[in-house]
């Protein structure tokens, strides 16, 4: 986009006092940052009419991702970045005395999202707009996000995340797109004009949602995507029905909050309203866009991608069912076709906890003509597997059955493509967790490896190590991250070696001064940054990564002149609100923290951060930071893990089992650039089989384990009995599920190599290097290619040739 200095500062002041009838000298950042927002908004308004024109027009194979969560971060400087202005706005700002970061800061951070899931949801709509892809994106607008975090005396308390305080600039309220929703009620059969019986609902509970539709801005390319997402509201025409505050609350909670507490009945229910909610409303609004084409439905797979991300979106089968029977009168074969062709699915776990059921009777009573269609498609797959697998396979694919819907099921039956995030992740799914679908169905399975926008955790996050790297390489690395190979040249080049630790130290700089003002904590920039940023779960271990940092200060205490390498542990996590587990870690860690940070025997050898309210503004302070990546979960729970990538990306070295996607990054980085510890998945799963694991001996055997593991119970770490003793005991005498004692030797003894490599900086520097340079094939740009090529089968709408061929794999 060419645009000068001087225009913006002309449109962005005219802009300004159009919106607020002021001089802008008198204003906030909040209102210089709505300014431009809206500016920019306009600015890219033209792209994304021509955008939709196109695909319409040309009637171009568009996909659609059904996501629960996108988490999106603050879209001032990506907007701004991709559309080829950032340096000019911000010499622009300066000259009009703004203060540009302020401006970025003012903006609210939407947690619209718990973590990896929504992230990658964000990461690949930037992808497929900067490919050039016909992509769509379709979930909740939630009126508050996940929570906002706060410690009270070390307990997590949850508060309202108030995001839309002072609107959202980038959206656009698309009131004339809105459809109905339809729960509850009963299905009757009503003869229609052509004489055929036909599905009827009375007595429903209509609910009107409303797209709002946010730009995706492509990298340069002027191309403009969109992400709708929908909110709830009552039809006008039905007011009368809503005669108190509870009556209009109980439409209102559709959309209020990300994953209400589904610990109850009622939290449960609303979870699955909000479920069927946007995928009803997204399949409809998909309907109604194709019908505009006047294409045969035959033809409807050959135009239409829907992507069901995890198995929250999964009712968008029998919806689309539904839809294609009660309301366009096809035949069951011909919709049963369409959607199997349409429908593709991405399983994200390997948790049987986190696989989604629904009791029959909720399921039956909120939504009975989908339970109706979801009742036939388990029929019509029995009757249809029965004779060619026998009754044991069968019924164990059954979709139904111990009294619930199950959803992953329905998801596998009703798509043609199953793809796990990770290669090892895939391997398990494919012979363990969802063996039984593989043995039926193995030409649907395909592995997806996860991926992330250097666009957002590199140009962005770090901008000095940004200009390095183009320093030395050139740009076409940001258009084709493959070329990031080309990095590795400079191994040995001290000039660049040193550079990269003078950026490094900048950014804990940076990072020290945020905790420091918002925490009162000094933290040393010199000593090694160790960072775990991901939503607390037992099985990600963060109390693993805790029983290190006891241990450390065991020792200390010990031997206060003990020489050790300086240390500060970051923790960022959120739990949910009724995981009481985590919270029980949350309140231990920040009770290790308020010792360790004020005890006068170990100084600067040992800090503990806690930063509240992780999201990802946060995480683009920390990751350029840090020096270490915790990648610690148990192997063979973690699907795919995108912070490992994120902070390879930044130069961290990575401490890691061989879980998820770590496997794949110690393929590229190579082993000796990481420092691996622990069980592996199949030493794992064979402990579990035979049942000979037993923590009990283990920390009777082990005297500096035994002394770690005491501390949570006999005073050491003030305030924590009743968190200390719960912990301990389900260490100790509850059989440690995810085998933290088994792994602490190897783990420790992998930290301890750790600062003795930390003590050779030229050394650690070049791995840090290697790193960097290894982070390419780890794009969600390739990511998304592999998706748009082998699943969803669409094409890059990109004119110049430049731009069609900047993609190439990583080797």
């Amino acid at each position: 986009m060419n645009l000068t200095a001087n225009q913006f500062k002309k449109d962005f002041g005219q802009m300004f006092e159009n919106l607020y009838a002021f001089d802008i000298k008198n204003s906030t950042p909040i209102q210089q940052y709505t300014a431009l927002g809206n500016y920019l908004r306009i600015l890219y308004s033209d792209d994304w009419n021509k955008t939709n024109k196109k695909y319409l027009g040309d009637q171009v194979k568009q996909v659609y991702y059904f996501s629960i969560e996108f988490l999106p971060g603050r879209m001032l400087k990506s907007n701004l970045l991709n559309l080829g202005i950032l340096d000019t706005v911000r010499v622009g700002l300066n000259d009009m005395g703004l203060d540009f970061d302020n401006i970025v800061k003012s903006e609210a951070d939407p947690a619209l999202g718990n973590g990896g899931l929504g992230r990658l949801a964000s990461c690949f709509m930037d992808s497929i707009a900067s490919l050039g892809l016909p992509g769509n994106g379709n979930g909740i607008r939630y009126r508050y996000g996940l929570f906002q975090q706060k410690f009270v005396n070390g307990y997590q308390v949850e508060l309202p995340d108030n995001w839309l305080r002072n609107g959202n600039v980038w959206e656009v309220r698309k009131e004339n797109k809105s459809v109905i929703v339809r729960f509850g009620g009963q299905v009757g059969l009503v003869k229609g004009a052509n004489g055929n019986l036909r599905p009827t609902y009375f007595n429903t509970q209509n609910i009107l949602a409303v797209p709002y539709d946010t730009g995706m801005v492509g990298y340069q390319n002027d191309v403009v995507n969109n992400l709708r997402l929908w909110s709830a509201e009552i039809p006008p025409e039905e007011e009368i029905h809503y005669h108190t505050i509870a009556e209009r609350e109980q439409v209102n909670k559709i959309t209020e909050v990300l994953y209400p507490d589904d610990s109850n009945y009622e939290g449960q229910i609303l979870r699955l309203r909000q479920e069927y909610f946007f995928t009803s409303a997204g399949i409809q609004s998909i309907v109604h866009y194709y019908k505009q084409t006047d294409l045969t439905w035959q033809n409807f797979p050959n135009k239409i991608a829907i992507h069901i991300n995890d198995t929250h979106p999964s009712l968008a089968i029998p919806e689309l069912m539904r839809v294609l029977l009660d309301e366009e009168d096809l035949s069951w074969e011909q919709a049963w076709e369409i959607t199997k062709k349409t429908m593709s699915y991405t399983n994200h776990t390997v948790l049987q906890e986190a696989m989604e059921k629904w009791p029959i009777d909720m399921l039956k009573d909120l939504l009975p003509r989908v339970y109706q269609v979801i009742e036939e498609i388990n029929r019509r797959h029995i009757d249809k597997k029965l004779p060619l697998y026998g009754s044991d396979l069968t019924y164990r694919t059954a979709i139904i059955a111990d009294g619930y819907v199950k959803m992953a099921h329905l998801a596998i039956i009703g798509s043609h493509s199953v793809n796990g995030v990770a290669k090892l992740h895939t391997e398990i799914l494919m012979h363990d967790v969802l063996n039984d679908f593989y043995q039926m169905y193995p030409a649907k399975f395909n592995n997806k490896t996860n991926g992330i926008t250097q666009r957002r955790w590199l140009h962005l996050a770090n901008e000095e190590l940004t200009s390095l790297i183009d320093d030395k390489i050139g740009i076409d690395w940001k258009t084709n991250p493959a070329e990031l190979k080309l990095f590795k040249a400079y191994i040995t080049d001290q000039a660049t070696l040193k550079k990269l630790g003078e950026i490094k130290l900048k950014n804990k700089e940076k990072f020290a001064a945020y905790v420091k003002n918002e925490m009162s904590i000094d933290i040393n920039p010199e000593a090694l940054f160790d960072v775990q940023i991901k939503r607390l779960h037992a099985y990600k271990r963060q109390l693993l990564n805790v029983l290190h940092i006891i241990d450390r200060y065991v020792q200390i205490k010990e031997d206060p002149s003990l020489s050790i390498q300086p240390r500060v542990f970051i923790f960022g996590a959120k739990a949910a609100p009724s995981y009481a587990y985590a919270k029980q870690i949350i309140k231990l860690i920040n009770a290790l923290a308020k010792l360790v940070n004020n005890d006068k025997d170990v100084g600067d050898k040992l800090k503990v951060v806690f930063v509240e309210n992780y999201g990802v503004s946060l995480a683009e302070l920390i990751i350029p930071a840090a020096e270490v990546s915790e990648q610690i979960s148990l192997a063979g729970k973690e699907a795919s893990g995108t912070s490992n990538m994120k902070l390879m990306l930044n130069g961290a070295l990575t401490i890691a089992t061989l879980d998820g996607a770590n496997v794949e990054i110690r393929d590229f980085v190579g082993e000796e650039n990481l420092f691996l510890f622990g069980l592996n998945d199949q030493e794992v799963q064979t402990f579990n089989e035979n049942g000979s694991y037993h923590p009990r001996e283990i920390y009777a055997a082990n005297p500096r384990l035994e002394k770690v593991l005491n501390t949570l119970i006999d005073g050491t770490i003030p305030d924590i009995e009743t968190e200390g003793r719960a912990i301990f005991d389900s260490l100790v005498y509850h059989n440690d599920e995810y085998f933290l004692l088994k792994d602490f030797d190897s783990y420790i003894e992998s930290q301890e190599e750790i600062d003795q490599l930390y003590k050779n900086k030229t050394k650690w520097n070049q791995k840090s290097l290697i790193n960097i340079a290894s982070s390419g094939p780890f794009s969600a740009d390739f990511t998304i290619q592999r998706y748009a090529e082998e699943i969803w089968k669409i094409d890059s709408q990109l004119v110049h040739l430049h731009h069609k061929t900047f993609l190439t794999e990583p080797i």
